[in-house]
């Protein structure tokens, strides 16, 4: 199964002791049952930078009470190879998407652009399958990584794919430079404003998923596919005609 988990999900050294507190829902509304996150990476290199990113985001939302599920795309095949996209690794995918209430995605800057590894994988999702939307309706958050200075195009581009797939895309998110100085040899990343923001972010993504959650079904009805369809319309919403 093409699913990462955290060897040490609870430990967290490069939080403030001050901070270290379990605030699930943060007093916006309910976190029960616990939100549920998918976070992608978008490198397959043995010390890959965006999937520490990701592990140490996963890390802070389970301990704001969040289930999280991490998604290695080591054997996901390209965008159409498999025919009818029929393979374990884009079931598996897809199911995820499903399952999520919201999502970090996270992608080196490789020439100026996300890598192929992170499009591969938005590229197996979507916009519709069998009557249901995996993607439109989550809240998502950002993020890169950079092997140079601090650049922003990755998460930019992040931003104009999650609006296409129909996503909340949070305000705040981070941008990693020079990435092989921020992590530890265990592959932790250290103290920094880097982590703090990151920590932020965590929070951030967590604060909107529980604001949208009572109004997820409400968020993904649209008139035109509901006319579309031959749903009953209602027309009395209609703003009245000036005269």
């Amino acid at each position: 199964m093409p699913l990462r988990s955290l060897p040490d999900p609870d430990y967290l050294p490069a939080l403030d002791p001050r901070y270290l507190i379990d605030r699930p829902g943060l007093g916006l509304g309910s976190a029960d049952p616990p939100l549920r996150i998918l976070l992608l990476y978008g490198s397959l290199r043995d010390r890959s930078y965006s999937r520490l990113c990701v592990e140490e985001a996963a890390r802070l939302l389970r301990r704001f009470g969040c289930d999280t599920r991490i998604f290695d795309p080591a054997t996901l095949p390209l965008p159409d190879q498999v025919a009818q996209d029929d393979h374990p690794a884009v079931h598996e995918l897809r199911d995820l998407s499903l399952w999520s209430e919201g999502q970090v995605w996270c992608s080196p800057e490789r020439h100026g652009q996300i890598t192929g590894i992170m499009k591969t994988q938005i590229d197996h999702l979507p916009l519709q399958m069998g009557g249901v939307r995996p993607t439109q309706g989550r809240t998502l958050a950002v993020m890169q990584v950079s092997a140079g200075s601090q650049s922003f195009n990755s998460v930019n581009t992040l931003r104009v794919l999650g609006r296409w797939m129909r996503m909340f895309t949070i305000p705040n998110q981070s941008s990693v430079a020079k990435a092989y100085n921020e992590f530890d040899e265990a592959g932790r990343m250290k103290p920094s404003a880097y982590y703090d923001r990151i920590v932020d972010v965590m929070e951030e993504l967590v604060r909107f998923t529980v604001l949208l959650r009572p109004h997820a079904a409400t968020l993904v009805d649209r008139y035109s596919e509901r006319k579309e369809s031959g749903a009953p319309v209602n027309r009395a919403a209609a703003p009245p005609q000036s005269r």
